[in-house]
């Protein structure tokens, strides 16, 4: 589980030069969800995807470092979005009118994984949000934001008081509630500036918006609810406490938020 989760929250950064293959590849029971895409050049070709053209021909060309095509994106969703595993060859054919005739170009690809199943809930400011799994099956945040969006929320209308619509999120959202929901089969918290800061002006609303999945789990169960431990041949029991398992999954998911 620990694994999985690590997976589902990290960010996924994915590279392929002009004639080769780029693969994208999700855990079972999640989905490609492209975050961003860029083709092009923007670093010399010794940094980056070294020219295959003869040395003698390649010092004749002078090599276009501000070169990018603004359908890479759009690409990238065609090909992989929602899927289990993509794979395809890296040429400037596929995004149309090359911008850079002469210049080896590069594929860059941000991406995570996104549980096939997942549930979302939203609490207004100063009210308790509360997350639960079935038996047997424990909380995996996939995201949370507290603040304020610039659709809003339809559970949380804002009086906007001749305030204008602005954005604002805290950064810390995702960590807390990793830490006080991440491996439980059910938590609270309040939607309160008091648990997450504010990180609005004073006086604008706020809300709570989570969204998680309920997955199995047998490393994070109380150590009266496991087997029998395994044994080595001296026959002191072998294992990870509950307590370091979630001390890892904590430390995982500290350092994607970093």
């Amino acid at each position: 589980f620990a694994g999985y989760i690590s997976q589902v929250l990290k960010n996924y950064t994915d590279h392929a030069c002009d004639g080769e293959y780029v693969s994208l590849r999700c855990p079972h029971r999640t989905t490609i969800s492209i975050q961003s895409s860029f083709y092009g050049r923007i670093v010399p070709s010794h940094q980056m995807c070294p020219s295959r053209y003869p040395h003698s021909y390649a010092t004749l060309i002078k090599e276009d470092v501000a070169c990018s095509v603004g359908t890479s994106l759009q690409k990238m969703l065609d090909e992989c979005q929602d899927r289990r595993s993509c794979q395809f060859l890296v040429n400037s054919r596929l995004f149309g009118a090359d911008p850079c005739p002469g210049t080896g170009k590069y594929l860059l690809v941000w991406y995570k994984c996104r549980p096939n199943e997942y549930k979302s809930k939203v609490a207004c400011e100063d009210d308790k949000l509360r997350l639960s799994c079935k038996k047997s099956m424990v909380i995996a945040i996939y995201s949370a934001i507290f603040g304020r969006t610039q659709g809003g929320s339809l559970e949380c209308p804002y009086q906007t008081l001749g305030m204008p619509m602005i954005e604002c999120q805290s950064a810390t959202a995702l960590q807390l509630m990793i830490k006080r929901c991440h491996g439980k089969r059910s938590c609270s918290i309040y939607a309160s500036t008091y648990e997450f800061g504010d990180p609005c002006y004073p006086g604008i609303r706020k809300h709570l918006n989570v969204i998680y999945t309920c997955d199995n789990t047998p490393f994070l169960l109380p150590v009266d609810e496991r087997q029998p431990p395994a044994v080595n041949s001296s026959m002191e029991p072998v294992g990870v406490s509950t307590e370091m398992a979630l001390l890892s999954n904590i430390l995982a998911a500290y350092a994607f938020v970093t």
